[in-house]
């Protein structure tokens, strides 16, 4: 199937998967890199249930998932379980407790991660050598 120019579709997944997995990745990083401690207090601040746990799994998620998705692996996994976060980032976080303007961008993260999760990985994808992209 050919889009716009000639050029498969499948190019522009892979051009939203690799903003996705690098965001991601660099996020969970940083997470890593600041101290978890400090993200723990942050979700205590937002309501999050058993804030030191959550923010664990959460940078591990985020940088792992991240470097995941930038080979391409994974691809339907890790879009379920970012959208997952980013619904929660967005709405239980951000608009409940902030505004529309810090949620705005969260919002956009969990359309890429349902993206990916509905439509895969894209070309150049580690997921379709393995069959894992259908």
């Amino acid at each position: 199937m050919r889009g716009i120019f000639g050029i498969d579709p499948g190019w522009g997944l892979t051009v939203v998967r690799l903003a996705l997995g690098a965001i991601t990745g660099a996020a969970g990083y940083e997470k890593f890199a600041g101290g978890l401690g400090g993200v723990a207090t942050a979700l205590e601040r937002y309501g999050i249930p058993l804030a030191s746990v959550v923010a664990a799994l959460i940078a591990v998620q985020e940088f792992v998932g991240g470097v995941l998705l930038v080979l391409g692996l994974g691809t339907r996994v890790f879009g379920a379980l970012f959208a997952c976060e980013f619904v929660v980032t967005a709405f239980w976080v951000k608009f409940r407790l902030m505004s529309w303007n810090d949620g705005r961008i969260d919002v956009m993260l969990f359309t890429t991660a349902i993206l990916l999760l509905l439509a895969g990985p894209g070309r150049a994808a580690i997921d379709n050598r393995w069959g894992a992209s259908r």
